[in-house]
């Protein structure tokens, strides 16, 4: 796995975790990376270094964010963790079945309601191929059956 932070041309910054380079920039050009904040798919590498911009014409238009202190970063990713918890209060964690039921759901054979899960890559990318609605969610969960 390998993790790049990536940018929309809103100068939203975001963390993506891929298989390979080369996954990533298949799933950019079928406009399968899409920004977490405003939904864009015009996505590109955000500079990793603070405040190093790219050379005269070099650039992809995409300006990074500046994240503000860490202390501001804790607050925001608390928020973040913190709305991503009520959203799946009201979700059905359906394990390793995420993908077999999403699709279900999509074709009319199960009831309809949120869900959450695992899917593989390949199973990930069938199921936006096929036109079934799923995203990533932004940070790690923790399955209900694994808690103390």
């Amino acid at each position: 796995m390998i993790v790049f932070d990536l940018a929309c041309g809103q100068r939203h910054v975001f963390e993506a975790w891929f298989g390979s380079t080369e996954d990533y920039e298949s799933q950019r050009a079928r406009g399968l990376v899409a920004c977490p904040i405003c939904g864009a798919t015009e996505i590109g590498k955000a500079v990793m270094a603070p405040n190093v911009a790219p050379k005269g014409n070099q650039g992809n238009g995409i300006v990074p964010m500046q994240s503000g202190t860490p202390t501001e970063m804790k607050k925001m990713l608390a928020a973040l963790a913190k709305a991503q918890a009520q959203l799946l209060e009201k979700s059905e964690h359906v394990g390793a079945k995420f993908a077999s039921e999403a699709r279900a759901i999509h074709e009319g054979d199960a009831p309809e309601r949120a869900i959450h899960g695992q899917a593989t890559h390949e199973e990930a990318r069938a199921l936006v191929e096929d036109g079934v609605p799923v995203a990533p969610l932004p940070l790690p969960v923790v399955p209900p059956d694994t808690t103390h």
